[in-house]
C-alpha cells in the first residue's frame, strides 16, 4: 500500500509538472504605426523567438482590440510584440530599445500588454564600433561552395600574435556579426575580443578565433543539420564547409595548432545545435566545443545521432550551458543530450551548466564565455 501511495504522490507530481496553463494576452492602447493593415506577433523563447509566426498571431475583436489565447507548461517565458519582423519590434516611448518581458507562469491568467511605440517609426542611431584592434576581417565574401553563396568571416589574433613565432590552438565561432562589434551584433555582442584581450594580459593561454556570420535569413536552415518547420536542413553542407572550405584556408594561412585538441567550435542556441552536431560529425577535426543555450528541440533527432557516434567522442571535451529561464524544453533536452553523452556523470569532460538568472542573451553568453575558456585551455 505504501508503495502505491508513493506511486500515486509521484505521478500527480508529474502530471502537475506537465500540466497546461491557459493565458490570454490582450493589447492596450496600440501605437499608430506605418502598416496600412497592421498585425501583430508574440515572438519569445516558446517560439524561438519568431517574430511572425501564424500561430502566435493576434487576433481583432469586433471592437477593434487584440488578443491571443494559448496554453503553455508552467514555467517562466519571455517575449516581446512584433509587427511581423524584428525591424517592427515594440519599443520605448521615444524609440529606445527595451528588453524582453518576463511572464513566470502558475495558473490561468490574462496578461494585458500596453506597446509604448514601435522601433521603425524612428531614424535609428547607429552604434559604436567596440571591436580591438586584434579583429580584422578575414573575407567579407568568403565563398561557401556547399552552399552556393558566400559570408563575412572575421578573426581575432592574440595581442603576441605579430611577434611570436609560436603557432595558436583555434576556436570556430558562429553568428560572427554579434561576437566582437556592437555595430554588427544588432542585439548586443559577446565582446570575445575584450575578453581575450584581458586573459593575455593576465598571462593566460592564447587563441585565434575565427568568426562567421550568420545567413540571415538563411540562418535557422543553415544551422540545423535536420529538416524542420523552417525548411529544410543545410547545416551538414555548412559544417562541411568548416571542415574542408575555411579551416584548410586557416590552417594554410596563419599560425595555427592545427590537431584536434587544439581546435575547438562554439556558438549559442542554433549556433550551440550546430556545434554540437560538428564535433559528433567530426570529432577528429573539433576536439572541444561550447555549447551555449542550444536549440536541440529544433534538432530532435540529434540524439539519435549521438548515440551512434558516442563510441568516437571519448576524448572529446563538451561544455553545455544554459539558464533556467530559457525554457523547460531548452532545459529538458540540454539535459537529455548530456545524459546521452555522460550517463554516470563520471566523465570530467563533458560539464553541464545551468544558471538561475540565464537569459537567452549575448550579456548571458559572454559572462560564461570565460568559463567555457578555462575548460578548453586546460
Amino acid at each position: 500500500m505504501k508503495r502505491f501511495s508513493l506511486f500515486l504522490v509521484l505521478l500527480f507530481a508529474f502530471v502537475a509538472s506537465v500540466a497546461q496553463v491557459k493565458i490570454k494576452f490582450e493589447l492596450q492602447n496600440i501605437p499608430k504605426s506605418k502598416d496600412s493593415i497592421p498585425e501583430y506577433f508574440l515572438a519569445g523563447s516558446f517560439n524561438n523567438w519568431k517574430p511572425n509566426d501564424a500561430d502566435f498571431k493576434f487576433l481583432k475583436k469586433a471592437e477593434g482590440n487584440y488578443f491571443l489565447e494559448k496554453q503553455f507548461p508552467a514555467g517562466r517565458y519571455e517575449y516581446k510584440i512584433t509587427r511581423g519582423n524584428w525591424t517592427k519590434v515594440e519599443s520605448a516611448a521615444k524609440g529606445n530599445a527595451v528588453g524582453n518581458r518576463s511572464l513566470k507562469l502558475q495558473n490561468d491568467t490574462t496578461v494585458k500588454v500596453t506597446v509604448l511605440n514601435w522601433s521603425d517609426e524612428f531614424k535609428k542611431q547607429l552604434p559604436n564600433h567596440t571591436s580591438s584592434v586584434n579583429v580584422k576581417l578575414l573575407d567579407s565574401v568568403f565563398p561557401m561552395p556547399q552552399l552556393g553563396t558566400t559570408r563575412r568571416v572575421w578573426i581575432y589574433f592574440p595581442p603576441s600574435y605579430a611577434q611570436s613565432k609560436k603557432k595558436y590552438p583555434v576556436i570556430y565561432m558562429h553568428d560572427g556579426q554579434n561576437l566582437f562589434d556592437e555595430f554588427t551584433g544588432g542585439y548586443g555582442e559577446w565582446r570575445i575580443d575584450e575578453i581575450m584581450d584581458k586573459i593575455s594580459a593576465a598571462g593566460g593561454k592564447e587563441f585565434i578565433v575565427v568568426g562567421i556570420d550568420h545567413g540571415g535569413s538563411e540562418r535557422l536552415k543553415e544551422y540545423n543539420p535536420y529538416d524542420s518547420q523552417y525548411g529544410k536542413g543545410k547545416g551538414k553542407l555548412y559544417v562541411d564547409f568548416l571542415v574542408n572550405n575555411l579551416k584548410p584556408f586557416i590552417d594554410k594561412n596563419y599560425k595555427t595548432l592545427k590537431d584536434v585538441n587544439n581546435t575547438s567550435i562554439a556558438g549559442s542556441s542554433m549556433g550551440g545545435l550546430i556545434s554540437m552536431y560538428a564535433l559528433a560529425t567530426y570529432p577528429k577535426i573539433f576536439g572541444k566545443a561550447g555549447v551555449f543555450s542550444p536549440a536541440f528541440w529544433l534538432a530532435k533527432p540529434i540524439e539519435e545521432d549521438l548515440k551512434k557516434a558516442l563510441p568516437n567522442l571519448k576524448d572529446s571535451k563538451i561544455y553545455f550551458v544554459a539558464g533556467t529561464s530559457e525554457g523547460k524544453a531548452m532545459i529538458r533536452d540540454m539535459n537529455t543530450v548530456y545524459q546521452i553523452l555522460n550517463p554516470n556523470g563520471e566523465n570530467k569532460n563533458i560539464k553541464l551548466i545551468e544558471k538561475a538568472d540565464g537569459e537567452h542573451k549575448e550579456w548571458f553568453w559572454n559572462r560564461e564565455f570565460t568559463d567555457f575558456y578555462k575548460f578548453i585551455a586546460n
